[in-house]
């Protein structure tokens, strides 16, 4: 563990100094007032749920989540560390923080997440002005720390290199009332050469059984009809206590659960992807036909020096046998371009796999080197404009097949969960989203004369155009739209008229600081 307390005497910083003394001065009790939050979130769908577990812990605490463009009085940023741009985004963020600390009174900035485990005294070192960093493996001690600092006036780092307690022990504010994330593992054992997330995240750690049923139970008990599995590598599930097969009967035990209707889980391994978890995915009724498997490349070559387990011809044996169970199924991936050595030729074996592959969607990345990691000091890195022109030519090639692939789903009948966000444009067109079985993301209308759902019900509706990256529906009568509503949409109902709920899954009624997912797309900014 790393701990360390700096004193403040640069005179730039006065909201260590002048602003929370003047404030101590005055008579201001901090600690006894209901102090507002913000968490910010950058990177992977664990670090959304770590997310939530930072905001319900803040929340246990007595924080109070900050009114849409007010300046909170905690700003939480949790961090990526995956790729290069990661650093600069984070201390851009930071520098346009730095006046508004200056003129808030007793503002804190803490600094969490990935990035924080990596860098430990440089984050202070390059923003001095941060009050609290702490690691992947320690986020409870937030609150805690958080006051230390306060009080001390000191800036508290501190970074296990070993997990403390276990995320899903802590209590969680969920995004959603609807669906829910449920961690089975954390770290990682694999030694991918691109990769610094074991070294960040550790070893892999797995969850009983019990206690993740007994969780998933909660959340569909406090309204959620959906939830997403997650692990570094979900299907390795069971290697802590030696079962290889306890990922395929997790899911299985997952449709006994009454009320749960949807059951998803990223990100799966396809050196570990066996028969009997597809098997299992088939034959359980409400684990959707949708899968997130991440190739990074289709060549040979390059999976060997990426120290990918697996081989292209593996990885299509997979998806022939997934769709060979689950005709329907959508696919989606993982690609990253130009890692180092990387051949025109290999590249081109990534474009056939692609090709043969039929993702619905991917998400590609250009290769950045992140230090720490082997690949980071291979020989033959390769030029940017090489990655560059690459990387173009693959999006081309996806964005083909994503039209070709949505235009099939025009005149099937999908059923959707209905969603809170409306889309950029759903203010425009009067439309809705939702997101079918298999995760694909669907605008709606309402036809006049029926009724509108709520976030956590389901319609029915039947697909009428198909756009780049999303499909929609726009029925032309009440007979040809289907409303199901649920109790995930009675709990949305109470969700809007109460203040915060209760328990260790609450959900606030406020809608909390903005959140981006971090989620990957088909462009790129590096």
């Amino acid at each position: 563990m790393t701990e360390t307390t700096l004193d403040r005497t640069d005179p730039a910083h006065p909201a260590r100094g002048s602003a929370t003394a003047s404030a101590v001065d005055a008579g201001l009790d901090l600690a006894s007032q209901s102090r507002t939050y913000e968490v910010r979130t950058f990177g992977c769908q664990m670090n959304v749920h770590d997310s939530e577990r930072i905001s319900g812990l803040l929340e246990d605490a007595g924080y109070v989540a900050a009114e849409e463009d007010a300046t909170p009085d905690l700003v939480v940023f949790n961090t990526c560390a995956v790729r290069e741009n990661a650093d600069n985004k984070l201390y851009g963020h930071l520098g346009m923080l730095r006046g508004t600390k200056r003129e808030h009174a007793g503002m804190q900035i803490a600094v969490g997440g990935c990035l924080a485990q990596k860098d430990q005294n440089t984050v202070l070192e390059k923003a001095p002005w941060v009050d609290v960093v702490f690691g992947t493996h320690n986020i409870g001690s937030l609150p805690t720390l958080l006051e230390r600092s306060r009080h001390n006036q000191d800036a508290e780092i501190e970074i296990l290199e070993s997990l403390e307690t276990f995320p899903s022990t802590l209590p969680t504010k969920r995004d959603a009332v609807y669906s829910g994330w449920v961690s089975i593992s954390v770290g990682c054992n694999n030694t991918c050469t691109f990769c610094i997330v074991p070294s960040l995240r550790g070893k892999e750690r797995d969850r009983r059984p019990g206690d993740i049923l007994a969780e998933v139970q909660a959340l569909v008990a406090d309204g959620a009809v959906e939830v997403t599995l997650l692990g570094q590598n979900v299907n390795t599930y069971g290697v802590e206590f030696g079962d290889r097969g306890a990922f395929a009967k997790l899911l299985r035990a997952c449709g006994d659960i009454d009320g749960l209707e949807r059951v998803r889980f990223t990100s799966p391994h396809p050196a570990s992807f066996t028969d009997d978890v597809i098997e299992a995915m088939a034959e359980t009724p409400n684990v959707m036909p949708q899968l997130h498997m991440p190739l990074q490349s289709g060549s040979d070559t390059v999976l060997k020096a990426m120290r990918r387990s697996y081989r292209s011809k593996k990885f299509l044996g997979i998806l022939d046998k997934v769709r060979e169970r689950m005709p329907h199924a959508s696919v989606t991936t993982d690609i990253i371009v130009g890692f180092p050595g990387e051949t025109e030729k290999d590249f081109e074996d990534t474009l056939r796999v692609v090709e043969a592959s039929r993702f619905s969607s991917a998400f590609t990345f250009q290769y950045s080197p992140r230090p720490g990691t082997p690949a980071a000091t291979m020989e033959d890195q390769i030029p940017k404009a090489v990655v560059q022109e690459r990387f173009e030519r693959l999006v081309e090639l996806q964005n083909r097949i994503t039209a070709e692939e949505n235009q099939r789903q025009i005149g099937t009948t999908q059923e959707l969960l209905v969603t809170a966000d409306a889309g950029t444009k759903g203010s425009e067109t009067g439309r809705l989203s939702g997101r079918a079985a298999d995760n694909r993301l669907v605008h709606f209308s309402v036809p006049a004369g029926a009724e509108s759902p709520r976030p956590g019900d389901f319609v029915s509706v039947t697909i009428t155009d198909a756009g780049s990256h999303h499909l929609l529906a726009d029925p032309a009568s009440a007979q040809e739209y289907h409303l199901r509503r649920s109790r995930a949409g009675d709990a949305w109902d109470r969700a809007q008229a109460e203040s915060c709920g209760v328990g260790t899954t609450q959900v606030g009624g406020a809608q909390p600081g903005a959140v981006s997912l971090g989620m990957p797309t088909l462009r790129s900014d590096g």
